[in-house]
């Protein structure tokens, strides 16, 4: 932008008609040259302001002789006049070009569509529970699925479960009205195994995901709802060897690494031998072998190095005469794992409440896998 020509002092001689000029014409071109109403104000100090050199030289004709106050009173008046015009007419282009170019970056499509839902995840026990799936799969096992309302002879007597089995009582298990009708929500997915036995025989390599009931209060590791995974091989001369490798494969997969694992013997009615399924823990120093201590402090383990994860053994006899399945000719074994128990190991998940209270948050954190 031009700067003003040198303000003239009342105290000089009147300026020339060509010093008005130039005075003038600096004055259109710094106005042309503006491109902003902040310059454009300057412009108007400079050019028509008080000390601009045409408001000076205004002053001025007071001084002058009498004659020569019309002639200069003509003009000066006649220039400001062409300077406050030019003025004008740069402010209103100069409006109109900052109010377009403010509807063009405040503007708003009204007629783009919009989601208004967030977007979500799955849930993340749904993804685990296929990522498991699919290792069943890769092993050559099926994925078998049965009803959550189930006939008390399947959830109980095909398992070898006596009459007065604390499972079965009303403290344990959801029964389903009437008094009588033999109808439970499944405590485990057990039933599945012995369905599938039936339907079709031996030999037999399945998976049994799906939600089970107990009836338990929901606190911080444990729920009233929630899911399970069984495994079952039924064939001739399958041992625990077996069953053991099996295990060592799927905590690969699931924890990754070369994971430590241990069965301790233990009870249940529908294995015979039966074991506790225990991983060596795999957040504190215990995680480097058996002959290295666990840290006393590790909230995952307890401090005891090991973490239990679910049941195990081979089939009782008594569940295969049950189902139709000579146990001289074959053997089998199964093992039943939390789906939640691994999340909250393997996620770092603190709470239960976490898992089912249903926060979409919750889901976009852990629901996702790359």
């Amino acid at each position: 932008m031009e700067k003003a020509c040198d303000s003239v002092s009342p105290t000089q001689e009147f300026p020339s008609e060509q010093e008005i000029r130039a005075a003038v014409d600096a004055a259109l071109a710094a106005i042309g040259q503006a491109s902003s109403s902040a310059e454009l104000k300057q412009v108007r100090i400079d050019h028509v302001g008080d000390n601009a050199p045409l408001s000076i030289a205004n002053r001025g004709i007071r001084d002058l002789p009498k004659e020569q106050k019309a002639a200069a009173g003509k003009l000066i008046g006649g220039s400001k006049g062409q300077v406050q015009k030019a003025l004008a007419e740069r402010q209103q282009q100069i409006a109109a070009e900052e109010l377009e170019q403010a509807l063009r970056s405040e503007t708003v499509d009204v007629t783009t569509w919009q989601d208004r839902l967030p977007r979500g995840a799955r849930h993340p026990l749904s993804t685990l529970g296929d990522r498991i799936s699919d290792f069943f799969v890769g092993m050559g096992w099926e994925i078998a699925e049965g009803p959550e309302l189930e006939a008390e002879w399947f959830n109980f007597d095909a398992l070898n479960f006596d009459e007065d089995h604390p499972a079965r009582q009303m403290q344990d298990t959801f029964y389903v009205a009437p008094e009588g009708s033999g109808q439970v929500l499944r405590t485990h997915t057990s039933p599945v195994q012995a369905r599938t036995l039936l339907e079709r025989g031996v030999p037999l390599y399945i998976a049994c995901p799906g939600r089970v009931f107990r009836t338990d209060e929901l606190d911080a590791t444990h729920a009233p709802v929630f899911t399970q995974v069984e495994g079952l091989a039924i064939d001739k001369g399958l041992t625990m060897a077996h069953l053991e490798g099996t295990l060592n494969e799927f905590s690969r997969a699931v924890f990754g690494g070369e994971p430590i694992t241990r069965l301790r013997p233990s009870y249940f009615p529908f294995t015979e031998p039966s074991a506790e399924i225990d991983f060596r823990c795999f957040s504190c120093d215990a995680r480097a072998g058996i002959d290295h201590d666990a840290d006393p402090a590790c909230r995952v383990c307890g401090g005891t190095g090991w973490i239990e994860m679910g049941g195990c053994g081979m089939v009782n006899p008594a569940v295969l005469r049950a189902c139709g399945v000579d146990p001289e000719e074959y053997q089998g074994f199964a093992f039943g794992l939390g789906i939640e128990r691994i999340l909250m190991l393997r996620s770092a998940v603190p709470d239960m409440h976490d898992i089912v209270e249903g926060d979409i948050r919750f889901s976009q954190h852990f629901g996702t896998e790359i």
